[in-house]
Order: C-alpha cells, then structure tokens, then sequence
C-alpha cells in the first residue's frame, strides 16, 4: 500500500471512528439506556446528562490505562528481574547501575542540563517576546523565532551537526562555526573577542549571582518571622547563587588564560565537557520559541494601569519590566521552566543523533536506550526507566498544581 494512500486511510479511519464512536454512544445513551420518555423522562435526561462526560472520557482513559499505566508497572517489574526477564534479583539491577561509571556521566551530564537549558530558553523567550512587542515587525520575528518549534528534534540536530562539521585542514570548511573559527588567527581581535569579551562576561555573570545571593540572604536576615520552608528556600537559593557563581569566576580566569589553537578546525562535539553546550544549543534554540510564546501572551496580560502607574511614579524602561511586569508574570514563567524542565530530563533524539553519548554526553534516556536495544539488558535498563520517571513525576505534578491553583 502507498505511503500516502494509508496516511489517509488513517486518518479516515481515526477520524470516522471518534465521530462514529460519540455518535453511536449518544443514541445509545438517549434511546436505550435513559430514554427521555414516559414517567420517568426526567430523571432519565439527569442520569444521562451524569453518565455523557464519562462516556466521552472513556476513550482518553482506556488508551490512558494501555499506553501509560500498564507500561508503567510492566517497566517496574522488570526492572526487578535480570536480564533476560526470569529470574527474581529485587533492587540488584539499581545497585548494579549505581556502580556504573556511564550512569554516572549521563545523572552529571543531565544535572548540567538541567541548569543550563531551561534558565536559557526561558530568558531568551522572555527577552524574545518583550522585544518583539514593541518593534513593527514583531509578528514576523515572532514566526522565525517560533519556526524551529516546528522541526523534529531529530530534524534540528541534523542541521546543527552541519553546523558543528568539521574537515580536515586545508579544506574548505562547509560547518558555519569551524569557517568562523578559521578566520581568527591570533591577533588583538582574536585576543579581545575570544578572551575578554567571554571573561568580561561570565564575570558580569558572576557579579549577577554573587548580588541574587546578596539578596536572598539580606531577606532571609530581615523576615525572621518568615515560615520554615521559605526560610530554607531562600537559604539554599542563596548556597546556589553563591555556588554558580563561583564556578562563574573560575570559568571566567579560564577563558581570559586559555591557550586557544588558531588556524586548527576543531571537532567541536568531541570536545570534553564543552560538547554537552554544543548539544544544549539544539534544544535552546528550539524550545525559545514555545518559551516566548507562553510569555508574550502573559506579557500582554499584564493590566495597563500597573504600567502607567510605574510611568507617572518615573519609572525607567527596565524598572517597569524587572519590577511591574516580571512579578506579575511570576507564575507563568516558572510553568514555562518547569514545562522545559521535563523535556530537558527525557532528553534523548539530540545525544542519539549527534553524539550517541559518546565524548562525555551521555544522558539518562540515552542510557536506558543503549541497556534495552543495545545490550539487551532489560533488567537494568528498566531500572534507569524508574529512574527517569522518578525524576519527572515530581515537576510534573507540581506543575499541574501550580496550574490548577492559578485557574481557582
């Protein structure tokens, strides 16, 4: 059968069924089950009227049951058994994981994700949709931002690889960066723009933490009274501040000292460490564009008079936006975080396609895959499986609280 032919035969077929399905339903609901005639009629429509949601949820909660629950505790039990799915070993393949070095390198390798992609996507959305409000053409950047939303991610590490390509010296370079790269060779712009400008920067950068840690702990300081748990959060808040900042400095007396080789294409995804940036591009560049959507809707919903208030009192344009806009938009920017957060720990396509975990970029779903396809090990690949669900289901679930809460 052609391609294209069954493509729409499915869709034929999915389509016609829902709209069968709820119509059949209906009827069945109306004229046998509660008819809506004789003594009864009545009470009939309000036990039908009860029954209608169920009936429509029905569906989406059986292919729930199928595809999400049973998977869920299938995955559980083999992970309690060896590799070939017989033989009863309780928590040995979680104790055989821990002891591996490649389980290890991808929980850092995720960890260092974890900061770094959703902090990134969600300021560069939130700095994307304040900018494109107030330009003319703001709409059409709005589409190119968005754009990349719509390439698979395997799609988008296929371009970036082209990016990344390196050939061998003396050959013309066809990657973007390694043709950049080649055009520098050592000398005062080299020094100030490869050495300065990135220790100017993460110093800036550093400079930021160290003030965020400043103010966490003065408030901390201040509002004794404050309850436990906000106690504790500003506390650790303030420890992690403090932390990436200090790895800010360091980073910033490393690229100002560094020994650069000029005139050398480099393998830019072999590259120790720096390769996992590399790879966190993709999904930055990708998941910006979902970042500012989400927050120029929340943007424009920021009521007026807040605005024009802030503006009679002589506030600044950026006072109006880190001090008005910003906290009233709160909320929505730590769904947005926490919604890329969840994408960033199921990571997989991008580490598949450019790396496949090589070099130091190893993450947790690459892992499970190489145990269960590679090796064959359905024991300890299931127990990575748990892992990974572990991690996810708390953001989650605070997520739809969070969300839930904001509806009320």
């Amino acid at each position: 059968m052609h391609p294209a032919f069954q493509a729409i035969l499915t869709i034929v077929i999915g389509v016609g069924g829902c709209i069968g399905y709820f119509y059949f339903s209906n009827l069945f609901l109306d004229k046998v089950l509660f008819p809506a005639r004789g003594e009864n009629a009545g009470r009939n429509i309000n036990r039908a009227n009860m029954i209608r949601p169920w009936l429509f949820l029905l569906p989406a909660m059986i292919a729930l049951g199928l595809y999400l629950t049973y998977p869920v505790f299938a995955t559980l039990k083999l992970s309690l058994f060896d590799k070939s799915g017989e033989n009863f070993v309780g928590l040995g393949n979680y104790a055989q994981m821990m002891t591996e070095a490649k389980f290890w390198e991808a929980m850092r390798s995720n960890a260092l994700w974890l900061v770094v992609v959703p902090a990134l996507s969600t300021a560069f959305g939130l700095l994307a949709a304040q900018l494109t409000d107030r330009i003319w053409w703001g709409n059409i950047a709005k589409s190119l931002i968005f754009m990349p939303m719509a390439i698979s991610f395997v799609g988008a590490s296929v371009i970036w690889k082209l990016i990344y390509d390196t050939r061998p010296t003396g050959q013309a370079q066809i990657g973007l960066l390694n043709h950049i790269w080649m055009q520098f060779d050592g000398g005062w712009g080299s020094v100030l723009l490869l050495r300065v400008l990135p220790a100017v920067l993460l110093a800036g950068f550093a400079a930021l933490m160290g003030w965020l840690a400043w103010l966490l702990i003065r408030a901390l300081m201040a509002d004794r009274a404050g309850g436990f748990w906000l106690r504790i959060g500003r506390l650790a808040g303030a420890a992690i501040s403090a932390l990436i900042g200090l790895v800010a400095v360091i980073w910033a007396f490393g690229a100002a000292t560094a020994n650069l080789p000029y005139g050398a294409p480099q393998q830019w995804l072999t590259i120790p460490f720096w390769n996992n940036f590399f790879l966190m591009a993709v999904l930055i560049w990708i998941q910006t564009g979902f970042a500012m959507v989400i927050l120029s809707a929340a943007l424009r919903g920021v009521p007026e008079d807040t605005i024009e208030a802030a503006i009679l009192d002589g506030a600044n344009a950026f006072q109006i936006f880190f001090k008005i806009k910003v906290p009233q938009i709160m909320g929505t920017i730590v769904v947005v975080w926490t919604t890329i957060t969840i994408v960033v720990l199921k990571v997989f396509d991008i580490v598949r396609a450019m790396t496949n975990g090589q070099w130091g970029t190893q993450v947790l779903a690459n892992y499970m895959y190489d145990k269960l396809f590679t090796a064959s090990d359905w024991g300890v690949g299931s127990a990575s499986a748990m892992v990974i669900m572990l991690l996810v289901t708390p953001i989650l679930v605070w997520n739809v609280y969070n969300a839930r809460k904001e509806m009320r």
